[in-house]
C-alpha cells in the first residue's frame, strides 16, 4: 500500500537548502521501538526506499503494516520506488567501477539516470513538507544503497543524519572516492580504496 507524495511545492528541485534528511535502517527492531525513534527526532513522513517493500524476517515492516500503524502515529508513510536498490548496471561501461560490490556499482550507474532525478524530485517535494526519514532495511548505512542517496544529497546542500538511536544520529560524509560534477557523481576507480560494502538495499 502507498500513500501519495503531497503536490508540488512552489520550489526549484534544485533548490534543498535549510533541508535535513534523516536515514534509517529498520533491521530487526520491533515496530514500537521504530516508531518511537521517528517520533523523538519529529520525523513528519517515512520515505520507504526498498525497491520491494516487504521482510519476510520482520513483516512487521511490510508495507501494508507501516501504511497502518504510522499516521496512528503521526507520521506519513510514502513508498518512492524510483529511489529504490536491486538495480540492473552497465556493466564494463560503468564509470563507477571504484565500487568493488556488484549492486553498489549498479545503484551509481542508476544514480544518472533520469528516473532517479525524478526520485530527487519527488523527495523533494515532500521534504519542503516537513522533516523526513529514508528507509532501508539494513542495520548500518555502508551496508545499504541509502548511503549513496545520501551521497546525491549532500553535494545538494542537505544535511543528512543517519538515525542510531533516540540518543545518537551521525551526519553523512560524502563516499571519499566520489567526484562531483556538478549535480552528478561518478565512483572512479582510484587509489582511494572503496569500503566493503557487501549489499545494496
Amino acid at each position: 500500500m502507498t500513500i501519495s507524495s503531497p503536490a508540488l511545492p512552489l520550489h526549484s528541485p534544485d533548490d534543498w537548502s535549510g533541508l535535513t534528511v534523516y536515514t534509517i535502517g529498520h533491521s530487526t527492531r520491533t515496530q514500537a521501538e521504530f516508531i518511537a525513534l521517528l517520533r523523538h527526532y519529529r520525523v513528519a513522513t517515512l520515505v520507504d526506499v526498498r525497491k520491494m517493500p516487504r521482510s519476510r524476517h520482520n513483516p512487521q515492516f511490510n508495507a501494508e503494516d507501516l501504511a497502518m500503524a504510522l499516521p496512528a502515529a503521526g507520521i506519513a508513510y510514502v513508498h518512492l520506488p524510483l529511489l529504490g536498490g536491486l538495480r540492473r548496471g552497465l556493466g564494463p561501461e560503468s564509470p563507477n567501477t571504484g565500487w568493488r560490490n556488484a549492486s553498489f556499482r549498479a545503484y551509481a550507474d542508476y544514480m544518472q539516470t533520469a528516473d532517479f532525478s525524478h526520485g530527487l524530485e519527488e523527495l523533494h517535494a515532500i521534504a519542503r513538507h516537513g522533516p523526513v526519514a529514508l528507509m532501508c532495511a539494513e542495520a548500518v548505512p555502508w551496508r545499504c544503497h541509502r548511503s549513496l542517496i545520501a551521497d546525491a544529497l549532500t553535494i545538494r546542500g542537505v544535511e543528512v543524519r543517519e538515525i542510531q538511536s533516540l540518543t545518537r544520529t551521525e551526519t553523512h560524509k560524502l563516499t571519499p572516492f566520489a567526484q562531483v560534477h556538478g549535480l552528478e557523481l561518478t565512483y572512479p576507480a582510484s587509489a582511494e580504496e572503496p569500503g566493503d560494502i557487501t549489499t545494496a538495499g
